[in-house]
């Protein structure tokens, strides 16, 4: 049977966010305590006093978080070059046979000029393009025949280079994400390498991603 302590320690690694926050002692923890109780309770079946839960909070330990924050910011500082990209459109298409044949098409048209930005992301039932906006009109003719899910004009894109090492640390994805959550800026796509990661978002919020991406490296 589980533990009170087992049960808080699960309740709150879901939610990255407040362990971090904890972390920084910017949330109350009987607040916390009040709001988590009905879980615990729900989880152990039984009735919990909320001094029971605020203790687990206060002995759940940061040494696993801190071990990873710090190999996370050895990562950062050797992030390599950040390029910006403006004048972006998302197109997302339902998966056919077809469909692959017209990739082709425009994998062939993009590879005429360098001036031209196209990734394409296949995943199990649809296919996702984000292009330079003077590959528009192409992409509107190569596909007029595919099912459009999706589209948005007016992005840019933000790429950073991802040092050897990301494949080894766990979270690098997730420590650079959560900056723009925190910003409150909506990713509109995440594109990825190996060793390059790719944010694309509205051409409005541009300067402030690459901004926070520099200060990654910079702090």
């Amino acid at each position: 049977m589980k533990t009170i302590q087992e049960v808080v320690e699960a309740t709150i690694r879901k939610t990255p966010f407040i362990e971090e926050a904890l972390h920084e002692k910017l949330i109350n923890v009987s607040s916390l305590a009040r709001d988590i109780l009905p879980e615990v309770i729900k989880k152990l079946k039984k009735d919990v006093k909320i001094g029971a839960v605020m203790m687990a909070i206060n002995r759940l330990s940061p040494i696993n978080e801190l071990r990873i924050r710090k190999n996370i910011k050895k990562l950062a500082l050797d992030l390599g070059d950040v390029i910006v990209r403006s004048d972006l459109c998302d197109f997302t298409f339902t998966n056919t046979t077809s469909l692959l044949k017209e990739i082709a098409k425009i994998l062939s048209k993009s590879a005429d000029s360098n001036d031209y930005f196209l990734t394409v992301s296949q995943g199990i039932f649809e296919t996702n393009i984000v292009t330079s906006k003077n590959l528009k009109p192409f992409v509107e003719d190569i596909f007029k025949k595919e099912n459009l899910i999706h589209s948005v004009l007016n992005l840019a894109s933000v790429t950073i280079k991802l040092p050897k090492e990301n494949l080894e640390q766990s979270g690098v994805y997730y420590f650079i994400l959560k900056q723009f959550a925190w910003a409150n800026i909506a990713v509109q796509e995440v594109i990825s390498t190996t060793h390059e990661m790719t944010i694309v978002v509205k051409e409005e919020d541009v300067n402030e991603t690459f901004a926070i991406l520099m200060d990654l490296k910079l702090n």
